[in-house]
């Protein structure tokens, strides 16, 4: 079976060629192998290569930025999915795209379900709403949210950064999510390609916390592994207090009991998979 994997060089990227199946053939691609707002490009290498399955990794992931860039988060998030679908329908392929928490508005008090409405508060979020349409109905769509791993660009490293260079940091506690360890959500990709079940999945760590809870969780983590030498002071502060140009939502925890069920597995508990990659960022030095 081959699999071509778009944002190869990304966390979850990275990740899923990690974990490749023994019977799979994994193909790689790079933003400078493809460049997923070219849709001409986009369907003549489905043509060529003819896969089995497209894994949509790539994504336009600079939430903030998207504001500034809408026509070109749109042409990568938004329309790269239908330039896939339309290709792999005439090759008889299938796609597993790759969503997010952000096309919720957030105002649920709830985990939302793979079937809630969707309202995005930004750019970004209607830009992969746009992309879970396009994929069509023969596709599989995986939502995640706040992904992270050892080496990659992220909250978490970010956090360890600034601990290092601070004694305080303030960091915003009244939006709650769930982090994603980007190896968990490559196992959860790979066994959905393994049932080929088309429809909508959500995949998180177990648990929930806010931003706030896991710089906490990440500092004490880290000092306990030598990561940081002191612990820092991490003060909540309120959204209001830090303006970005994208609005986040408030609450976006994914239910993902469904696709537990459909797998016959269950996630870790997220501070768990936290020291998990904080052991893997150590070794990496």
């Amino acid at each position: 079976m081959k699999v071509l994997v778009t944002g190869a060089a990304g966390q979850v990227g990275q990740a899923l060629l990690q974990k490749v199946p023994d019977h799979i053939e994994a193909v790689p691609l790079t933003r400078a192998q493809l460049d997923l707002a070219e849709g001409a490009a986009i369907q003549a290498l489905v043509h060529s290569e003819r896969p089995d399955w497209v894994i949509n990794a790539g994504a336009y992931t600079a939430v903030d930025k998207a504001e500034s860039e809408p026509e070109l988060a749109m042409a990568i998030n938004g329309d790269a999915p239908a330039h896939f679908a339309n290709a792999l329908s005439e090759t008889g392929g299938r796609l597993l795209q790759i969503s997010t928490d952000f096309v919720f508005d957030g105002a649920a008090s709830t985990p939302y379900a793979p079937d809630a409405k969707r309202n995005s508060l930004s750019v970004y979020g209607r830009s992969k709403a746009t992309g879970e349409d396009g994929a069509g109905n023969e596709a599989i769509i995986l939502r995640t949210s706040w992904v992270y791993a050892a080496g990659g660009g992220n909250f978490v490293r970010t956090m360890l950064r600034l601990m290092r260079e601070r004694d305080t940091l303030r960091v915003v506690a009244d939006q709650t999510g769930a982090p994603s360890w980007a190896p968990e959500i490559a196992r959860t990709i790979w066994a959905l390609i393994a049932e080929g079940d088309a429809g909508i999945y959500h995949h998180r760590d177990a648990g929930e916390t806010s931003w706030h809870g896991f710089a906490e969780a990440i500092a004490e983590e880290a000092l306990e592994l030598g990561l940081i030498e002191r612990l820092p002071k991490v003060e909540p502060i309120a959204t209001r207090e830090y303006p970005t140009p994208a609005a986040r939502p408030a609450y976006s925890v994914l239910d993902d009991s469904a696709t537990r069920a459909h797998l016959g597995d269950r996630t870790q508990p997220w501070r768990q998979n936290l020291r998990a990659m904080l052991v893997e960022e150590k070794a990496f030095g």
